[in-house]
């Protein structure tokens, strides 16, 4: 198994528009994935953010092959979505973890 946690952060004026998009554009993206076998799409909550709203997609795959080439396609062109909509005002952030024990 191969894990990739995006971080999407929001500035504060742009969470509404940001919830919005989050339910009609990208979950229907993340739905249309073909190499993902699961993803958990989730707001969290921490007590060093207190300016905007971070919102984490993390996704599974059968191996870091599956991984990389979506890094390198899909993760693109949901990026570059993003930014045509809203600029620098929602940041990306992309961490791959690697299991040590399942």
């Amino acid at each position: 198994m191969s894990i990739l946690s995006i971080t999407f952060h929001t500035i504060e004026n742009r969470v509404e528009e940001w919830d919005q998009y989050l339910e009609n554009d990208l979950v229907q993206m993340v739905e249309n994935l073909m190499d993902v076998d699961k993803y958990i799409l989730s707001e969290v909550d921490s007590s060093m953010i207190r300016e905007g709203k971070n919102t984490n997609l993390f996704l599974m795959f059968d191996n870091d092959a599956l991984r990389e080439q979506f890094i390198i396609n899909e993760l693109q062109n949901i990026s570059e979505h993003i930014v045509s909509k809203f600029g620098n005002e929602v940041m990306i952030f992309d961490t791959c973890l690697n299991p040590k024990k399942l």
